[in-house]
């Protein structure tokens, strides 16, 4: 890599149950393969930590090579490699770490392992180019729901808030299950509640009264919103009524949306910034996207937010990071770097 040129960086991610290599050229794009396992976990109702394991295992070597055939380059001409050390499942992020190490050895390139919540953040640059020089991210997928200020995201981010119990992406696993929809959670039920009224039924807003506003002025709890959809539902089958699949998703849909957006836009308006990135999972659900947007107009904050298949797990992301670390001038990790299933975000690179 010359002084001028971009780095070229290789991106694995395998913290959950997508093998996913990324390959990017600063912020370009160049390849983004991924092999998800999750119809062998739909018959559990949940992903399946040895399983994951073993998919990931089965699918590194073919979905390697897909990526590097469809960037047109071999690991030889990559700049640095890096991937996924936390936070996630221990065995599915062991396989991953040790992949890279393999391939860093073989190639004599430097290792980068990064942390999982950031390469969320990170990722956004593919779509919208360099980050702003303060935002506010609001990272939501079936594993975390956290409100993060980034100001210089190569050296750490300040958390705001994260959830206390179930994870967005997991109340609405759950929720769809009573329900009747298959597993993963987020899109039958954004597709249900197309059809269906949001205003039909009041579920709970966790945390926003204002008793909350002290202690857990930015944090999250969807715990409760979980339980009172399974009362209402359950309510409905004990008096022998139909269940409206439509309305509780739309409701439900629209009660977690309301939450996530009013806690963002707070934390832009209290720390003085105007700019919100979504990502995770949940940041391709269509009323997140399109309820944060009309709130944000109103108050004249932009929000970024990657196309739908950027914000569930990739390797673009950590390429992406990978990428921004290294322009940084980030070192590089230890080949005897350890994943860790529980890394905290204030760590971007291990």
């Amino acid at each position: 890599m010359t002084a001028t040129s971009e780095p070229l960086v290789l991106g694995i991610e395998t913290s959950c149950d997508e093998t996913g290599i990324g390959i990017v050229r600063g912020h370009t794009l160049l390849a983004d393969e991924v092999a998800s396992s999750v119809d062998e976990h739909a018959r559990f109702g949940g992903v399946v930590p040895e399983v994951a394991s073993r998919a990931h295992l089965e699918a590194m070597l073919p979905t390697m090579q897909r990526a590097l055939d469809r960037a047109g380059v071999s690991l030889s001409d990559v700049d640095a490699i890096a991937v996924t050390a936390g936070p996630g499942l221990a065995g599915a992020l062991l396989v991953g770490v040790a992949a890279a190490k393999g391939y860093a050895i073989a190639a004599e390139k430097p290792l980068f392992g990064v942390n999982h919540l950031a390469a969320h953040v990170a990722v956004d640059t593919l779509e919208h180019g360099p980050l702003p020089g303060r935002s506010i991210a609001l990272l939501v997928s079936g594993g975390h729901s956290s409100l993060l200020l980034v100001e210089q995201l190569a050296t750490g981010v300040t958390p705001l808030g994260a959830t206390i119990d179930d994870a967005a992406g997991e109340a609405y696993d759950k929720v769809a299950r009573l329900l009747g929809l298959p597993f993963p959670g987020g899109p039958p039920i954004d597709r249900a509640a197309r059809d269906g009224d949001a205003l039909a039924i009041a579920f709970p807003r966790g945390l926003t009264g204002p008793r909350d506003q002290a202690e857990h002025r930015f944090d999250f709890s969807f715990s409760g919103l979980k339980t009172a959809v399974a009362r209402w539902v359950e309510a409905r089958q004990r008096a022998g009524d139909a269940v409206p699949v439509a309305d509780v998703a739309a409701s439900f849909q629209e009660a977690v949306c309301d939450v996530l957006t009013m806690k963002a836009i707070d934390a832009c308006r209290e720390h003085g910034v105007d700019t919100l990135i979504i990502g995770g999972g949940v940041a391709a659900n269509s009323r997140l996207r399109a309820l944060a947007q009309e709130r944000c107009d109103k108050l004249g904050i932009t929000v970024r937010v990657p196309r739908p298949k950027l914000c569930t797990d990739n390797g673009a992301m950590v390429a992406a990071l990978g990428s921004h670390l290294v322009a940084a001038g980030v070192p590089a990790s230890h080949l005897d770097l350890p994943a860790d299933s529980a890394l905290p975000i204030t760590t971007v690179s291990v």
